[in-house]
């Protein structure tokens, strides 16, 4: 039997709607309409007829209310431009589902069964809160997640969170960070710088248009009030800060270090990648922007549960044959401001300069289900712009696990 050669993963486009803040600009919008125009934008930019693309995965968390039912499915059918022979479905690896459904993109083209698959997000945080699955559910008595069998696997690890005034019968991602920025003695003063850089970045990038060629112009959808007739083009989470202002603000936990400036901000928004192997590109005649190099996905302690990018990123790095100094451009999402500091301590000496260089969600906002293509598309659009090489991308997620992706620039000129 012949070995078995996998196609290769290209990115041919990757587009994102500007952030919305909570009952900002987007938070009208019914979240399959809003991840249907996002996908629009990304089909009408790239210039494909609907009916060529294989399928539609869809990253989102809160499947409650307006996200229930396979909003994948339902994006597919509030689209304008993708026939309904088009299937859709949904992936839920928490705050790193828009990168899952990436990496099932890429696996179904790597393996030929597919040539054509669009991997997106969409989180409206406004009408479907976080938490939003558990506690609804919780309320109308079905239960909760942790059973029997985590409490007694992981109750004496829980208690770690006492210290912090939370509860020990139950995981807590607030906790995890304050126990993170712990183990990685990280102190209150280098979260409030991180932060203060991570608006600086977003409003310096905002400013010099760095985001305009990702970002699908949408109708302002208010959820209360009259909507104005204006465009979304800007993320609605910046604002203008001091070191000196965030420096003021208390943590949120008893013996904790993390403040609501250190956190990531809720947001509403979608964004959508069209990925391809050889034949998709040959067939509709396109050109990639990047190929996909490396995928990694790990497990790690679901107390401290946001560390997972750390172990993720060294098993990305060796899969793609790679050391840490090889990458141009680092994106590690901002849950919370010791996630990409626990990253840049373990693999890059600490160094900030080539991590979230446009800001991250502490500035831009963290519309769950969205995050990973969302950052996905800043990565490889900056990654252009600055015409380098590899590019990374790491995401923290609820239970304790993490995806991180390599992908490799494709210059233009040997196509």
């Amino acid at each position: 039997m012949a070995e078995f050669k996998p196609y290769t993963a290209y990115i041919v486009e990757a587009v994102r709607s500007a952030g919305g803040k909570k009952n900002g600009r987007l938070s009208g919008w019914h979240p399959a309409d809003l991840g249907a125009a996002v996908i629009d934008g990304l089909i009408d930019k790239v210039g494909l007829k609907g009916e060529h693309v294989d399928d539609v995965i869809v990253g989102c968390v809160m499947q409650a209310g307006a996200q229930a039912g396979n909003i994948g499915r339902n994006i597919v059918m509030s689209s304008k431009r993708l026939p309904e022979t088009v299937p859709g479905t949904v992936v839920d690896r928490q705050c790193g589902s828009g990168q899952q459904a990436l990496h099932f993109a890429a696996q179904a083209v790597m393996s030929g069964a597919q040539d054509c698959v669009i991997a997106a997000g969409v989180e409206n945080m406004s009408m479907v809160p976080i938490g939003a699955s558990i506690v609804d559910g919780f309320k109308a008595g079905h239960g909760q997640p942790n059973g029997i069998n985590i409490l007694e696997n992981y109750g004496e690890g829980m208690k770690a969170l006492e210290e912090f005034g939370l509860p020990t019968n139950t995981f807590s991602q607030f906790g995890g960070a304050e126990i993170l920025a712990k183990k990685y003695k990280m102190t209150k003063d280098e979260l409030d710088k991180f932060s203060a850089l991570s608006q600086q970045r977003g409003a310096e990038a905002t400013k010099a248009g760095r985001f305009k060629n990702e970002i699908i112009p949408l109708k302002v959808k208010l959820s209360k009030g009259d909507s104005p007739d204006e465009m979304h083009t800007v993320d609605e989470g910046l604002r203008p800060t001091t070191l000196e202002g965030l420096s003021k603000l208390k943590p949120m936990l008893k013996n904790g270090q993390i403040t609501p400036a250190t956190s990531s901000q809720i947001c509403d928004g979608a964004s959508a990648i069209l990925v391809c192997n050889e034949n998709g590109l040959k067939k509709l005649g396109l050109r990639a922007k990047v190929k996909i190099l490396a995928l990694s996905v790990v497990g790690s302690d679901p107390v401290v549960m946001l560390e997972g990018p750390v172990p993720a990123t060294g098993a990305a790095l060796k899969r793609a044959g790679l050391k840490a100094e090889d990458i141009d451009v680092i994106e590690v999402n901002e849950a919370f401001a010791p996630v990409p500091l626990a990253v840049a301590k373990a693999h890059f000496g600490g160094s900030l300069e080539k991590m979230n260089v446009n800001g991250g969600a502490m500035a831009l906002g963290h519309p769950l289900g969205s995050t990973g293509t969302k950052l996905m598309a800043t990565l490889v659009h900056e990654l252009d712009r600055r015409q380098g090489k590899y590019g990374l991308l790491s995401i923290c997620e609820g239970g304790g696990t993490a995806n991180a992706t390599i992908i490799e620039r494709v210059p233009q000129s040997k196509l």
